[in-house]
């Protein structure tokens, strides 16, 4: 009767200890890091981070790329920021230390052309970007993890579940990797036909202004709620591009399916989509200078707002619905919510003329302005009524700003076309 007992009692903790050690390989899958991981902050584009940011600053230092910038520079979890410029000679793809008066880390040179896409960090500083005719991977350090063909110039990628890597080319090839060894998951997915396969540089130069031999100009956007992708799609012949709304289905065959195509934003979108929290609705910018709302689960108009001016860069949007309008030459900073059936202007600020897309940590927003008739000033502001909390002019920045990225240290950095960036510290 003793042996019985102990038998029982070996075998019920074995059976403890075999439950205890289940499957946990799911946190080995790549996930977004926790910084400014992309272009646009998150799969989403929604250029909102959850950090509680600091409404002062103090500039930390500033360096060159030596050469161009088209995208924001991409902040990992461990303070590595990477940036995808465009140079003469030399590296082009750097990653430097921000937290480290943005000591260089290590820098390759890339086949140029896609200046216009940023980099991305995974939770692990795994780093992805593309080339015109390859997608990339790295480790922390520059040796390749893996590299695979592909049709076109990689759009800014994106993080799907279970460690999948989304990538869409502006030639309108969309691919589906699996992040870690760099293989093709499922059959991509052709948006334009009669594609060249062997010229991936067709049209690269209408992508930086979304001219119509660009057929994908702008970085797709996800939504893990809804497993929706949309994206900006100017077809060969067509008027005006549309925005399509694309079905990822994990597991599944296809993988990836084309849901629906909407003609409905006036005159055709115009920058990256931006998908709300809940992934039911995309906000995208019009040619028609209005701020349109789309349903995803049908790609129909929800509303419109009239924003007087064409928005240049994408809109940003909070998990609340609050959205800030984007930036241009002619943009005012307004600030408009989603109440469902219709969008409200809450307030507009007709004194600032913001540049870029507005960067946010929880109810900060920041966003580089224009400062005098040439100058550049990164301005940080209430996001609940449009108040100026602190200003701080960029030292001879020219070109354009190309964005500003937030690190979970709070860490903020800008940068401009002409490859100027400049990281600032919580004061």
């Amino acid at each position: 009767m003793i042996r019985r007992y102990l038998a029982l009692a070996v075998a019920a903790l074995l059976t403890g200890v075999l439950t205890g050690c289940e499957n946990t390989d799911s946190w080995v899958d790549a996930h977004p890091a926790a910084g400014w991981s992309a272009q646009y902050g998150d799969a989403a584009n929604s250029s909102y981070s959850a950090v509680h940011g600091a409404d002062t600053l103090k500039p930390a230092w500033s360096r060159s790329v030596k050469g161009s910038l088209g995208a924001q520079v991409a902040l990992g979890a461990t303070g590595y920021l990477a940036a995808n410029a465009q140079t003469a000679g030399g590296c082009s793809l750097m990653v430097w230390e921000s937290d480290n008066n943005a000591r260089q880390r290590w820098c390759t040179r890339l086949v140029l052309g896609g200046g216009w896409s940023s980099a991305l960090f995974d939770g692990f500083d795994n780093l992805y970007v593309g080339q015109p005719g390859t997608m990339l991977s790295y480790p922390p350090t520059q040796w390749i993890r893996w590299r695979q063909p592909v049709i076109g110039m990689p759009t800014t990628p994106r993080l799907l579940d279970d460690g999948q890597l989304l990538v869409v080319t502006h030639l309108g090839q969309v691919l589906v990797f699996d992040a870690h060894r760099g293989t093709v998951v499922g059959t991509p997915l052709d948006l334009v036909t009669g594609v060249d396969p062997t010229d991936s540089q067709r049209g690269l130069g209408d992508c930086p202004q979304g001219r119509r031999g660009c057929p994908v100009a702008a970085a797709p956007a996800f939504s893990k709620a809804t497993n929706i992708v949309a994206l900006n799609l100017w077809e060969p012949g067509a008027e005006s591009p549309v925005l399509v709304g694309l079905r990822y289905r994990p597991n599944q065959t296809p993988m990836l399916n084309r849901e629906w195509t909407s003609t409905a934003v006036g005159q055709g979108p115009l920058a990256s989509p931006v998908l709300s929290a809940d992934g039911a609705t995309a906000y995208v910018n019009g040619r028609d200078q209005r701020l349109w709302a789309i349903n995803t689960a049908d790609g129909k108009a929800k509303w419109s707002v009239p924003l007087n001016f064409l928005a240049q860069t994408p809109p940003s949007v909070s998990p609340n619905g609050l959205i800030v309008a984007g930036g241009g030459p002619d943009a005012k900073l307004m600030a408009v919510r989603d109440n469902g059936d219709k969008g409200d202007v809450v307030w507009t600020r007709d004194d600032v003329t913001p540049l870029t897309t507005t960067s946010r940590a929880a109810g900060l927003g920041y966003t580089v302005a224009r400062e005098g008739g040439h100058g550049q000033t990164l301005l940080v502001f209430d996001t609940s009524d449009g108040h100026t909390l602190n200003s701080y002019p960029l030292p001879e920045a020219t070109g354009w700003p190309v964005g500003v990225s937030i690190g979970h240290d709070r860490r903020v950095v800008a940068a401009t076309s002409d490859g100027q960036v400049y990281g600032f510290a919580p004061a």
